[in-house]
């Protein structure tokens, strides 16, 4: 990373097309502390001290970019994440009179723990890097989608970036070679260890759920007590399944990408946890004091007939139910934003909006506000975190109910993930459709929306159905076991 001292420069060094994006990746997952800018990449620090992003719009994307990152640990106090977030992002501003360009700033994730900063609420223990870790980035690899171009962008002295950009650059010949390879990949979607995951995956154990059908079952059924007796409209239940496995971060990713690509993709490594997402949602944008937030809420499958495909979304699009689970959650989403965004300016600029994944269509809805002159995205994080599709309305007693009924932490599932800008920008995901990987153990969340109308057979059989494409990617077949569950409300 640039030294501290003097005023820097920041640079921005064009490179053209780039093919060989997921090799040059585990190259530099391998060693990120071998690719960091300056100095410090050279010094006695442990690897843990280093983390590795890789922030990405998916397979045979043309529109978004993907950002390749190293960077150093920011010491992030229990009880002052934000504080220290924001301090981290201030130290990175001092270090020059220029512009910082996105993505120069931090990465990492918000655990759904850290609700106990943003709302007072008490939490069960959990270790201090699934509660919320983050990088610091002062140099990047970015491609954008839409041109196919690559660029290295970085903060520091001339001769640090100098000898960073001979390193990247012999690194991206390294796997040129690879590059053919990639884009035929990229060209067709999909890969063997895509097609065939149960296959290629290298697994060590069964899964193993934290709840038992019975048990989630008759979670659910506490749930639907809870919404009867007026104490909430709407509760996001979760479970867990966790398998040991023995597949590299990036491998594991690279079938993620191929089977489920999403324009919220990310492979983040930091502190010896890695995140693998295929995450469609998006918690919060800022651009130019504009804050937006897209929940998700109402699903349909895909359908290989184009016809009964184009039946399924206009469905979902006109399912009385969906569209007020979705309504909640948009009413909860406008409420949060209006504690920091200017009076009369927080919108609906969107509602009720079919999107369509490649196994899915979802119906998700759009809020934006600008924010009061003074306050940033961490405040925007302050007050709206976590996400309310993730909780259920209204929030404090949602979140009061599923702590007592689940009656374990989250984790980084739930929480989010993405980009904090020292520009000010930022873009943040949910953690849904991921996976956690810690100490050779896999772990994936799942669960689902329960309102007055749900069955508890059926939210169990659609919980297995929303971990099935996950838990294949582990190696572990999970289909056949909810392959009767509705196709709605998946998280």
């Amino acid at each position: 990373m640039a030294a501290g001292g003097g005023r820097l420069r920041v640079q921005r060094i064009a490179l053209g097309p780039l093919g060989a994006l997921e090799a040059l990746a585990a190259r530099v997952h391998a060693e990120p502390h071998a690719f960091a800018l300056g100095g410090d990449a050279r010094g006695s620090v442990t690897r843990n001290d280093w983390g590795l992003a890789w922030l990405d719009s998916g397979r045979a994307a043309t529109a978004g970019r993907s950002v390749l990152a190293v960077g150093r640990a920011v010491e992030l106090r229990r009880g002052s994440v934000l504080i220290d977030a924001r301090a981290a992002l201030d130290a990175l501003r001092a270090r020059t009179d220029e512009q910082l360009p996105s993505p120069l700033g931090l990465i990492g994730w918000f655990g759904y723990e850290l609700r106990d900063e943003t709302m007072g609420a008490p939490v069960p223990s959990v270790p201090d890097a699934h509660r919320a870790s983050w990088m610091l980035v002062d140099s990047a690899l970015v491609v954008d989608h839409a041109t196919g171009l690559a660029e290295l962008v970085a903060v520091g002295k001339d001769d640090d970036v100098a000898d960073w950009v001979a390193r990247m650059r012999a690194a991206i010949d390294a796997v040129e070679p690879a590059a053919g390879e990639d884009a035929r990949d990229e060209r067709r979607g999909v890969t063997a260890e895509a097609a065939e995951p149960a296959r290629t995956a290298r697994t060590a154990g069964m899964v193993r759920w934290r709840d038992t059908d019975e048990h989630y079952a008759e979670l659910v059924r506490q749930c639907l007590a809870a919404i009867r007796e007026g104490d909430a409209y709407q509760l996001c239940l979760t479970t867990q399944a966790t398998v040991e496995t023995v597949d590299d971060p990036v491998t594991l990713y690279r079938r993620v990408r191929a089977s489920s690509p999403a324009h919220h993709g990310a492979l983040i490594t930091l502190g010896g946890v890695s995140l693998v997402s295929a995450s469609p949602e998006t918690f919060l944008t800022v651009r130019d004091g504009v804050v937006t937030t897209r929940p998700i809420k109402g699903t349909r499958r895909r359908d290989s007939d184009s016809e009964r495909d184009a039946a399924l979304a206009r469905e979902l699009a006109a399912d009385e139910k969906e569209r007020a689970e979705n309504l909640m959650i948009v009413d909860l989403m406008r409420n949060d934003l209006q504690r920091v965004c200017a009076i009369g300016s927080v919108t609906v600029t969107g509602l009720h909006e079919v999107e369509s994944y490649r196994h899915v269509h979802q119906l998700v809805s759009t809020v934006s506000g600008r924010l009061r002159p003074g306050l940033d995205a961490l405040d925007a994080v302050e007050a709206t975190f976590p996400a309310g599709s993730m909780t259920g309305a209204p929030k404090r007693r949602a979140v009061e109910l599923l702590s007592t009924f689940e009656a374990a932490p989250r984790g980084i599932y739930s929480g989010a993930f993405g980009m904090l800008g020292a520009s000010g920008d930022a873009d943040l995901a949910m953690v849904i459709r991921s996976i956690v990987v810690a100490d050779g153990v896999a772990t994936v969340g799942a669960g689902g929306g329960i309102t007055a109308l749900s069955v508890p057979e059926r939210e169990v059989a659609e919980m297995h159905v929303k971990a099935a494409a996950l838990l294949a990617a582990l190696g572990v077949d999970e289909a056949a076991r909810g392959a009767d569950a509705p196709a709605s409300r998946v998280i």
